[in-house]
């Protein structure tokens, strides 16, 4: 039986690659999806924005400086906002060469990933929405779609939509979770396709945060693990809906979590859970 979002975090204990295993890949990229995927977590966690063209695309900021070479390759469109290039442009760009040299998190100096697979990160190319989805169909996966909140941005008006339409075609509405801080954007996703799961995101302690659930017609409450309250979590699990905190990549602080009523956690170490 396929997997599908409800059963999988009401079961609890649901691990999530956060933007994939981005500890040892380059984040957003299917090269992190796999890796993900290899260690076990059950989804995998993304954030989307559109490009000038209208096409949904996994990039976390809201420039292109810190994960590709937009500065080198095209020196003269600063300051190399994302919906300022189209994505034939944005194919043309290396989103992987960065990681070998920032080392995010420190796991190429620990040598915990090979000179030969942080190589083949070269050239890593941008993955459009349609294409996550399809690797997540594929996979039999799990996919949270971060909808970067876009206010003031030409694409505020459209990206709900172009985001909908696309797990719409790809037949996989029941594996996907929308989630966003922009919390207009979830009530969008309600208004077209009731059958859309969604998740509040926040960093911030509410002081209701079932109330606030409720009224968004949401499924799960994302807060940051500063943010997490098992008294909160236990009494919006009663209520039926969902609690996953981000990020947390200490797996005694993880399982810890997972005990006093988090339903999962996004992590950057999904093989620290498996």
């Amino acid at each position: 039986m396929p997997q599908n979002i409800l059963d999988s975090v009401k079961q609890r204990g649901l691990i999530v690659a956060h933007r994939g295993a981005r500890s040892l890949a380059p984040e957003n990229t299917l090269a992190a999806a796999r890796l993900g995927l290899a260690a076990g977590a059950r989804m995998w966690e993304i954030d989307t924005r559109l490009t000038s063209d209208g096409v949904p695309v996994l990039i976390h900021d809201s420039d292109l400086l810190r994960i590709s070479n937009a500065r080198d390759r095209f020196p003269g469109r600063s300051p190399w906002q994302v919906d300022q290039f189209s994505l034939k442009e944005l194919k043309e760009l290396d989103f992987g060469s960065w990681f070998q040299k920032s080392d995010p998190f420190g796991q190429i100096t620990a040598g915990r990933i090979s000179e030969c697979q942080v190589e083949k990160y070269r050239g890593e190319p941008v993955v459009t929405l349609e294409e996550a989805i399809r690797f997540t169909v594929e996979n039999d996966w799990l996919i949270n779609i971060e909808i970067k909140d876009l206010a003031r941005r030409p694409a505020d008006v459209c990206v709900v939509e172009r985001v909908v339409s696309l797990i719409r075609s790809a037949d996989a509405v029941e594996r996907v979770l929308i989630s966003s801080f922009n919390y207009s954007y979830l009530a969008q996703v309600r208004k077209l396709d009731r059958q859309i799961k969604t998740g509040v995101l926040t960093s911030t302690v509410h002081p209701d945060p079932v109330a606030l659930l409720s009224e968004l017609d949401a499924f799960t409450y994302n807060p940051s693990f500063r943010a997490f309250s098992p008294i909160q979590a236990r009494r919006l699990r009663r209520k039926g809906f969902g609690v996953l905190v981000w990020v947390i990549n200490n797996a005694f602080v993880g399982r810890g979590c997972l005990a006093m009523g988090a339903n999962g956690i996004f992590t950057d170490f999904p093989r620290r859970f498996s």
